[in-house]
């Protein structure tokens, strides 16, 4: 089952008892960053703040809707309990069938409408999400859409928000971003704004796909069609012609301001650092709001793993991953990004049949627009999902001058890594290292055999262990 809006989602984690709710009365101010930035760290449920302080009833915040693989399985519609390596198969299995979005006349998003003078951003609760961000995020779970008339498409890309004043917004758009390549090619050159709309609180599904690095130049909407298995509801803004998800519980209509900026940042980041300084960022002017009764802000706090961010972004990065292994003709067994690397490492199984296909996986990676700077190759014997398995891996067969492979100045999209240098962050600069935890092909016969319970005991024995386990007294 997929859901049209969050609430049924809400409803559905419920059930499988992976939210909480909190009816005490919370503070926006720091409490309520403070409390979904514990639940993650703990990988605990996701917290449902019914009650923040100076805001009326009903008046809500939902902290990191698809902060677990449990809460990603739900939003698919399946069971909580169904591993990463099925809820990923069946992920890439719906993605090969688009399905497009339906345009209707109404949706719940337009049960209130304000506009000009009557815009106020403070009316919602947006959160000081860490102590020392530059102001209250209100962009931290959403969709930032805008279309691309010259090659006719929309992108929604999640660009995070700072509240400027009443009727501004500010935020980060990096110069590899859609959102950048789109102002910057068909907007300035004109000397015109650039139309937005700015969803919040869409069902989980679109949500997810805002964030997708994996997609390319396609409409995420038809994706999210294809993960939901029935189409988006889109329904036309008041104020431009740009259409945003019907059951959204926010909807801002604005523009990015030509020529303009205002001072935004720092913020605590998917990195879990706050490595990016203040500075001047691009303005969003809002014109409208649409909003549901008793409105659900979505959020997500930023910070060491793991988050909604990083859950959704490990998978993608996966599926990119996979993809550009493809193109270069790459062999490979599975790739895995795990959720505490923050997608800054990958892992690769290969089953090596030529000399050099480690660094090959380097070679791609250095040319690929992506993240995970630090790979590790393993062979096939390896399930990149088992760290014991890999660690050991690393541990016994990287060797520690020979297996290790350095790549300088890789185009790096990200001005976000902890790890580089403000000059790199300046001009986009990054760097990509292999470690090869493959056997020499040309160590025939004197490959170091594996002790392990399913490579040292006969199927007999492996069988009958299995078997009797439980009257061993093991669970």
């Amino acid at each position: 089952m997929s859901f049209d809006d969050n609430r049924k989602f809400i409803e559905a984690l419920e059930k499988s008892g992976d939210v909480v709710r909190i009816t005490e009365e919370v503070d926006w101010d720091l409490e309520v960053g403070a409390i979904v930035r514990r639940a993650s760290e703990r990988r605990d449920k996701a917290p449902f703040f019914e009650k923040i302080k100076d805001y009326p009833a009903g008046f809500t915040i939902f902290g990191e809707p698809l902060g677990t693989h449990r809460r990603l399985a739900v939003a698919l519609g399946l069971s909580a309990d169904t591993a990463y390596r099925e809820i990923r198969q069946e992920y890439e299995r719906r993605l090969a069938t688009p399905i497009l979005p339906v345009v209707v006349q109404d949706g719940p998003c337009k049960e209130n409408v304000l506009q000009a003078d009557a815009v106020d951003l403070f009316q919602f609760p947006a959160p000081m999400v860490h102590e020392g961000d530059g102001g209250r995020y209100i962009g931290t779970w959403h969709a930032v859409i805008c279309n691309d008339p010259e090659r006719k498409w929309t992108n929604w890309g999640m660009y995070r928000l700072m509240i400027g004043n009443k009727n501004h917004l500010t935020g980060l758009c990096e110069p590899y971003s859609h959102q950048y390549d789109i102002f910057n090619r068909v907007y300035a050159p004109k000397k015109q704004n650039l139309p937005v709309a700015i969803a919040i609180g869409m069902d989980p599904i679109c949500s997810m796909l805002s964030g997708s690095r994996s997609l390319g130049r396609k409409n995420e909407v038809d994706i999210a069609g294809a993960l939901r298995q029935k189409p988006v509801a889109l329904v036309k803004c008041e104020t431009n012609d740009l259409l945003v998800p019907a059951h959204s519980e926010i909807v801002f209509e604005g523009e990015m301001l030509q020529g303009e900026t205002m001072i935004e940042g720092p913020f605590g980041e998917y990195t879990g650092y706050r490595s990016d300084p203040r500075g001047p960022r691009p303005v969003y002017r809002i014109n409208a709001v649409t909003y549901r009764n008793n409105p659900v802000l979505t959020m997500s706090c930023m910070g060491l793993p793991v988050t909604s961010d990083t859950v959704v972004r490990s998978m993608d990065y996966e599926i990119l991953i996979k993809r550009v292994l493809k193109m270069n003709g790459i062999r490979f067994t599975d790739v895995h990004v795990p959720l505490e690397s923050a997608t800054m490492m990958a892992i690769v199984s290969v089953k090596p049949t030529y000399r050099g296909v480690a660094n090959q996986i380097g070679y791609a990676f250095a040319a690929a627009q992506m993240g995970a700077y630090k790979v590790i190759v393993v062979e096939d014997d390896v399930d990149v999902f088992n760290m014991t398995e890999v660690l050991h891996a690393l541990s016994s067969k990287c060797h520690p001058i020979r297996g290790i492979r350095q790549y300088d100045e890789a185009i790096e999209p990200s001005s976000l890594n902890p790890f580089s240098s403000p000059e790199e962050r300046k001009w986009h600069l990054g760097a990509k290292v292999i470690f090869d935890c493959t056997w020499p092909l040309d160590w025939e016969g004197a490959v170091p055999g594996r002790v392990s319970f399913n490579e040292m005991y006969p199927r007999d024995i492996r069988e009958r262990v299995l078997q009797k386990w439980t009257q061993y007294g093991y669970d």
